[in-house]
């Protein structure tokens, strides 16, 4: 089954973009919300809303800003990881800040989805948007789902 990497690293700023490929697909599919990525952090913090701000950062953002301009790429676009979004004081925290850190960068530089489950997650989407955000709503997705399989 075909997949799509999700993030391409940046050394030298130790942050992540999105892939072209994968926010292509991800406008096609309406996974797009404050960034295409918000549903994968959902699932990456126990399945609950919280996940939606694993990236809610600004200030890591701000001080590569410089250092991204001089590199042509938009400081706005920047990922990076605040190791303390990945814990839970409730049972935790087991490991200290930079295991955190290097963990979820060494996941996220190999992350890689099927196509399928960005289907499903669209299918999944759009159900919920069709009664709650209505202008969301894609009507031809199963032709937008069919157009992308016909490619791979």
């Amino acid at each position: 089954m075909k997949t799509v990497k999700v993030f391409k690293y940046i050394d030298q700023l130790d942050a992540f973009l999105v892939t072209n490929e994968y926010r292509r697909i991800s406008e096609i599919l309406g996974l797009i919300e404050w960034n295409p990525v918000v549903w994968i952090g959902r699932l990456f913090t126990l399945d609950n809303d919280y996940g939606e701000h694993w990236f809610d950062n600004w200030e890591g953002r701000e001080l590569l800003k410089d250092q991204a301009e001089k590199l042509g790429i938009p400081y706005e676009d920047l990922l990076v990881i605040a190791p303390d979004r990945f814990k839970n004081d409730a049972d935790g925290p087991c490991n200290p800040p930079d295991v955190r850190k290097r963990f979820w960068t060494d996941v996220l530089k190999s992350l890689e989805l099927s196509y399928e489950t960005m289907f499903e997650e669209a299918r999944h989407f759009n159900e919920l948007a069709k009664d709650r955000i209505p202008d969301e709503f894609i009507a031809d997705l199963e032709e937008r789902i069919a157009r992308i399989q016909s490619t791979l």
